[in-house]
């Protein structure tokens, strides 16, 4: 097993993947399983359909996930970079409680845009037992979102965006009060910049040219008006309305030259702090930026007054 010690030090898969015991729990993962030049059990990334039988077996596996299944088509999330995410939301929550990770289903988390896969939902719930609600405007990843949820029998409330230029209005609603939001927004500012961006990354695996990407993805989980940047600047807007109802407002950031304008943005939104934060998965670097509008001083009652 090859080592990745960038991942989060909680992240089940810092070892990389024990084909073993993912083939104990998942026998159909065989059919897949190839040798790599090193002679190293592995599967072939550029195979759609190697790639969702490992993330099922990976959720089954490490996360009690029975069922999971995405329609075809749909983003097909690489797992261990997903819970980085939440293990560092836990380090970000943790550092307002004397450095410890708060569990339990009294934290609330809203997901912006959770997808047909529900990812975070199913690893933030059996990591951390918190209590999620999913939201998305696509209804064909809300009925695949639904269906994990109950053929599982999750406690995640699933709620649909009906505006493409709402983010939380709509969503949340007057009586929510969240620890923390997340979301992995559309990164793309077209079409067009899409389809390039699918051309690179069937190059870097030596697939040459093609039209599909290995990881799938709609058009509203790649791409929208302005790309990236337009979608988190419209989330820190819509964020001032809801300021009161959330501690910590969060959102990836996929690309490092968009933080500066972000900073800016953030200014001006007269946030009480804000701060990015570096995740490193094999040679990627990712990022998340995090806001709140709370004063530091209140922010340890803010989750010690949780309602459990």
């Amino acid at each position: 097993m090859a080592t990745k010690p960038k991942l989060h030090p909680r992240n089940q898969h810092s070892e990389g993947y024990d084909f073993a015991r993912l083939l104990a729990q998942t026998p159909e993962l065989e059919a897949f399983m190839t040798l790599s030049p090193a002679d190293q059990t592995t599967i072939d990334f550029k195979d759609v359909a190697a790639v969702r039988m490992l993330n099922r077996a990976l959720l089954k596996t490490h996360y009690n996930v029975d069922f999971w299944d995405i329609p075809a088509g749909y983003l097909c999330p690489p797992i261990p970079g997903r819970v980085d995410y939440i293990h560092y939301l836990a380090d970000l929550l943790a550092s307002n409680n004397n450095q410890d990770v708060p569990r339990g289903r009294h934290i609330k988390a809203l997901d912006i845009g959770t997808g047909a896969s529900l990812v975070y939902p199913l690893t933030g719930q059996s990591e951390y037992g918190w209590h999620f609600t999913g939201t998305d405007i696509d209804a064909g990843a809300l009925k695949s979102a639904k269906q994990i949820r109950e053929v599982n029998k999750l406690d995640v409330i699933l709620r649909q965006q009906h505006n493409s230029e709402n983010i939380f209005r709509g969503v949340i609603k007057p009586d929510d009060q969240f620890h923390l939001t997340m979301c992995n927004p559309p990164f793309h500012a077209s079409m067009e910049q899409a389809n390039k961006g699918t051309q690179r990354k069937w190059a870097n695996l030596g697939q040459g040219k093609s039209n599909r990407l290995n990881f799938g993805g709609k058009n509203a989980e790649l791409w929208c008006p302005g790309g990236e940047i337009k979608f988190i600047a419209r989330m820190i807007e819509q964020s001032m309305e809801f300021a009161d109802q959330c501690l910590w407002f969060t959102s990836l950031v996929s690309k490092k030259d968009n933080l500066k304008p972000l900073h800016r943005i953030l200014g001006k939104a007269k946030v009480a702090d804000h701060k990015v934060i570096e995740m490193a998965q094999g040679q990627k670097t990712s990022r998340f930026i995090a806001w709140t509008y709370i004063k530091r001083s209140q922010r340890s009652m803010y989750v010690n007054n949780a309602d459990k």
